[in-house]
């Protein structure tokens, strides 16, 4: 859906950042069906339903609860997706490809899982009985000042500093450092991933790289997720799949997502495999 080389889309990796503070006027009409179009033609690799629903035409601060996180936003957008295996990582996968989409078109986002009102934005949303909403983002034009929520929240939650590769990513089984030959082959792909968003900026994927495939794990946090109604962390593995699979075909690297057997048998304390890009 990109077409980037591996450094032009380094590039955008490096430049995007989460708004978090917008100058109140509504999207362009251009730029809003072009977001539109965009999203009615992405799809996901785990085969997840997801739904996008485009709120839009009003200064939303006062109606819709962000704990005053988010200002000056007019447009949002929600993310609903229908319940099965992996539906979390697939509308990580395609909120994170939307939002990448907007800021080629110069329109800021912000992801928003735990510090939104469900309830506020869901008489809007027409959700079915099947479906989960454990996301959504404002759309809109940053502003040149930000505020002082903005510049905490960032500060809390370390938006500008990323754990290192060697804490993330592994050759072979885990905690071994990455070989010669997959930092040559995955390097700057690795570090595409390392860029990635995440809920409180926890990064929770590892990665584990062997001849045959490439494995996601899921690094859980205890006693993170429950403060929330759905496994955020999740969607953060979608997000990184996301930048992962940008990265793999702008390197002409084939393969394709599978859920492997047997992967989770002897996975660390607090480790849970989730999904693999099985090496063509």
């Amino acid at each position: 859906m990109f077409k980037l080389d591996e450094q032009e889309l380094l590039g955008l990796f490096l430049e995007r950042k989460s708004i978090r503070t917008y100058d109140e006027r509504p999207l362009e009409e251009g730029h809003k069906e072009a977001l539109k179009a965009f999203s009615q033609g992405m799809s996901n690799p785990f085969g997840a339903q997801v739904r996008f629903v485009f709120l839009e035409g009003e200064n939303k601060d006062t109606r819709y609860g962000t704990y005053g996180v988010i200002r000056g936003a007019v447009d949002y957008v929600g993310a609903l997706v229908k319940e099965g295996p992996l539906s979390l990582e697939g509308l990580g996968y395609e909120l994170e490809m939307l939002m990448l989409k907007g800021f080629t078109l110069g329109i800021g986002s912000c992801w928003l899982g735990g510090t939104f009102k469900r309830e506020d934005f869901k008489k809007d949303l027409n959700i079915s009985g099947e479906e989960l909403f454990p996301a959504v983002s404002p759309l809109g034009y940053p502003r040149e000042n930000k505020s002082v929520a903005d510049h905490l929240v960032r500060f809390i939650s370390k938006g500008n500093e990323r754990k290192k590769k060697e804490a993330l990513f592994f050759s072979k089984e885990f905690f071994l450092p990455l070989e010669d030959q997959d930092e040559e082959r995955f390097g700057q792909i690795l570090e595409m991933v390392r860029l990635a968003p995440s809920a409180s900026n926890k990064q929770p994927w590892r990665m584990v790289i062997s001849t045959e495939s490439v494995d996601f794990y899921e690094a859980k946090t205890p006693g993170y997720s429950e403060a929330f109604a759905y496994d955020l962390q999740r969607l953060d593995l979608g997000i990184a799949a996301c930048h992962f699979h940008l990265g793999v075909q702008a390197a002409g690297i084939s393969g394709d997502f599978q859920v492997l057997k047997d992967k989770g048998k002897s996975c660390p304390k607090n480790m849970h495999y989730l999904f693999s890009y099985v090496l063509a």
